[in-house]
């Protein structure tokens, strides 16, 4: 990465920055792609539109402590979940509707799938509790332990929660709640479905992946990461497994036989800082990459080309989300430096 020391970043050109003040939890964009969301930890989002982001960035005051998760809503808006007990709903025109209050328990993670029959997932200690899209609940979903990471599948039917000693693979609409328990010992601190559905992928505490090959069960092992992983991105296709955790984006190849057997790319590293965030291209088979020290950059996997987006300086990047259309990028840091970056062809 020493060619970025005379390199330009694309944030200086292509894009509108903010210190926000509060650690960025989260950074989505809405379904249409045109308004981003950054979920910070003093509780509030703070909205910009994409296409005109040195406009104002409108606060929204949610939660009374910090947003713990944040997703897109399954046709407008977005809904967040905070340490205060609250699932909410922050709608198109700016209001918010409160779905669900669980008193002192944190609601930690939230997962949401399109449409207008779509479904909202939030996941409170042990349980899981689903939502339409409406805000109507429809089923809780317990588990052994508290739910560490949620995931519905590429169509819909599947929801997929981690926990201690595993995982367990949910239908949404089946009559009789029974799940399939996929079981490792330990704890699992994070979760990635395949977009094809061929793969269960969790991390571990213990700075380890552990996979399921689906439908079979087999078991998958990806090792060797001196810290935690805290990012699991799939390619749109399912080739590539892009994950944090190391000096550099390691992407882990799922096909050809692979993961098991195969060597996992490494992409931007070499200077000894740890990858803290990842996230693929909705579209190309490029990987953004945030890192511990505030840099950000783009890594095209067919031809290892790195461009580098914003520089170091700024506090570990926590935060990266794409717009729909993969034409812009939201970063968000730790120290509270918010960016969307225009990406489009000009």
């Amino acid at each position: 990465m020493s060619e970025q020391a005379t390199a330009g970043f694309a944030v200086e050109t292509r894009g509108s920055t903010q210190e926000l003040g509060a650690f960025v939890v989260a950074a989505r964009f809405d379904r249409t792609g045109r308004e981003l969301a950054f979920g910070l930890g003093d509780g509030t989002l703070r909205l910009v539109d994409p296409a005109a982001p040195a406009g104002v960035w409108r606060p929204a005051n949610l939660h009374d402590g910090a947003v713990l998760a944040l997703a897109a809503h399954p046709v407008a808006g977005f809904v967040s979940g905070g340490d205060d007990g609250r699932l909410v709903h922050l709608d198109a025109d700016g209001s918010a509707h409160e779905w669900a209050a669980f008193g002192m328990k944190w609601v930690e993670q939230v997962a949401c799938f399109p449409g207008e029959k779509g479904l909202i997932a939030c996941a409170v200690g042990k349980t899981v509790h689903l939502f339409d899209a409406a805000g109507h609940k429809l089923k809780e979903l317990v588990h052994p332990s508290s739910v560490t990471g949620l995931a519905f599948d590429a169509k819909g039917k599947r929801i997929a929660a981690s926990h201690y000693n595993g995982a367990s693979l949910w239908f949404v609409a089946a009559k009789t709640d029974s799940p399939r328990v996929l079981e490792w010992k330990g704890s699992h601190i994070g979760l990635a479905l395949h977009p094809e559905g061929e793969a269960v992928v969790t991390a571990m505490q213990e700075n380890a992946l552990h996979g399921w090959a689906l439908p079979d069960g087999k078991h998958m092992r990806m090792s060797g990461y001196p810290g935690k992983t805290r990012a699991l991105s799939f390619s749109r296709t399912g080739k590539w497994l892009a994950t944090s955790g190391a000096d550099a984006m390691v992407l882990w190849p799922f096909f050809g036989g692979g993961p098991m057997g195969k060597a996992p790319m490494e992409l931007a590293g070499g200077d000894g800082v740890i990858c803290s965030d990842a996230a693929f291209h909705p579209r190309e088979e490029v990987v953004a990459g945030g890192f511990a020290d505030g840099l950000v950059v783009l890594a095209d996997v067919n031809s290892s080309r790195i461009l580098p987006i914003a520089p170091p300086g700024r506090g570990p990047v926590s935060a990266l989300a794409w717009s729909p259309a993969g034409t812009h990028l939201a970063i968000g840091t730790e120290g509270g430096f918010a960016a969307v970056v225009d990406l489009s062809k000009r």
